[in-house]
């Protein structure tokens, strides 16, 4: 299973814009934040591996 990075650009609500660090992108992704780590804020860099988000150090 491949593994990604993101970064949280802004939190809306129930829902996070996340930004992919790992590749040259433009693109956000929206996802709900009942499946990213409870304590996320703007700015929080993730990783996400086995359909799973947690919080980088």
């Amino acid at each position: 299973m491949e593994t990604w990075y993101y970064q949280v650009v802004s939190i809306d609500g129930d829902y996070a814009n996340l930004k992919r660090t790992d590749v040259e992108t433009q693109d956000v992704k929206l996802v709900a934040r009942a499946l990213l780590p409870p304590e996320i804020a703007e700015g929080s860099r993730l990783k996400y591996e086995w359909m799973q988000y947690e919080i980088m150090e």
